[in-house]
């Protein structure tokens, strides 16, 4: 549920006809992992739709993240011709995908929200886009005397931002990216993560990384002092990078999962970019051995599941 009384107005919602590729299905993370020694499957009959290959506990599994299952059925007949027959396959779609249940696949976790940011090219438009109090806290960033940098992400595990992200995933029990997956991402993709900084006077305040994908871009890591927080930091590096990404021809940038239970502050903050919130289509299981039999438990589930 949404805290609609933090926020200025309702959530803008939307259903996506197109899609611009999430990050775990793009070209550029596919070169990451292969420049971190990993091997993802290409699906090239299904426009190159990015399968990772894991072994947990000694059990081999195939995840397909972030994916738009136009297919579903093609999808899991063509895992099955790729060798994995037997392998247990998850799936994490963009959207809901109602025949999943209809295949036997298993519900494992109900769908989450994403908040996603459409990059107008005038700089007007964008902030006539910001809800009032987000414009509200720019506006006070703006008037400290806060400078902003940007930078292509330093290759370095214990640049500063890792450590402050490493020391609040600790604090706030939750995983994030591997950093040296982060530094293969900057260094398989010249250019593509990019950092933002904010300092008063000398002292960082304030961080953001972004990783570009395409036409697309993803909000990765960020950080803000006590400092950054009371400037309203992070709302000016927000605003730098969106217009950074306007500049190099960026339509779109995810925003991540929005969680207003847990993050409500960080929700809220997303939401008043602008941004539309999305629900993705949940996890599910498939194991081909057990599909017929699991297919009427997972029905039970459709409603949960979005689909």
């Amino acid at each position: 549920m949404f805290d609609l009384a933090a926020t200025d107005a309702m959530p803008r919602t939307a259903q996506r006809s197109t899609l611009i590729p999430a990050l775990p299905q793009s070209p550029q993370f596919v070169a990451a992992l292969r420049h971190s020694g990993q091997s993802p499957l290409l699906l090239n009959r299904l426009q190159d739709m990015v399968v990772l290959r894991r072994t947990i506990g000694g059990l081999p599994l195939a995840m397909v993240n972030r994916a738009d299952l136009v297919k579903p059925a093609r999808l899991l007949e063509i895992l099955q011709e790729e060798g994995l027959r037997r392998t247990p396959v998850i799936l994490s779609p963009e959207r809901p995908v109602p025949d999943l249940a209809r295949l036997g696949a298993l519900p494992l976790m109900t769908p989450a929200s994403v908040a996603t940011l459409a990059i107008a090219q005038d700089s007007e438009a964008r902030r006539a886009g910001l809800e009032q109090k987000w414009r509200n806290r720019l506006c006070h960033a703006e008037s400290q005397s806060l400078r902003v940098t940007n930078r292509t992400m330093p290759l370095s595990p214990d640049h500063w931002l890792f450590l402050a992200d490493a020391a609040q995933q600790r604090r706030r029990r939750y995983r994030s990216w591997p950093v040296a997956l982060t530094l293969a991402y900057a260094q398989a993709n010249p250019g593509c993560a990019q950092l933002f900084e904010a300092f008063d006077d000398l002292e960082r305040v304030a961080a953001i990384l972004v990783l570009t994908h395409g036409d697309g871009a993803t909000y990765h890591i960020a950080h803000t002092t006590d400092r950054g927080k009371a400037l309203s930091a992070h709302n000016l590096l927000m605003w730098s990078a969106m217009g950074w990404l306007a500049s190099k021809g960026i339509r779109q940038l995810d925003l991540g999962v929005v969680n207003t239970e847990d993050a409500a502050g960080l929700a809220r903050f997303k939401i008043g970019t602008g941004a539309t919130v999305e629900r993705l289509g949940g996890t599910w299981v498939f194991w081909p051995p057990l599909g017929r039999w699991l297919a009427p438990l997972a029905a039970i589930d459709l409603n949960l599941m979005g689909a």
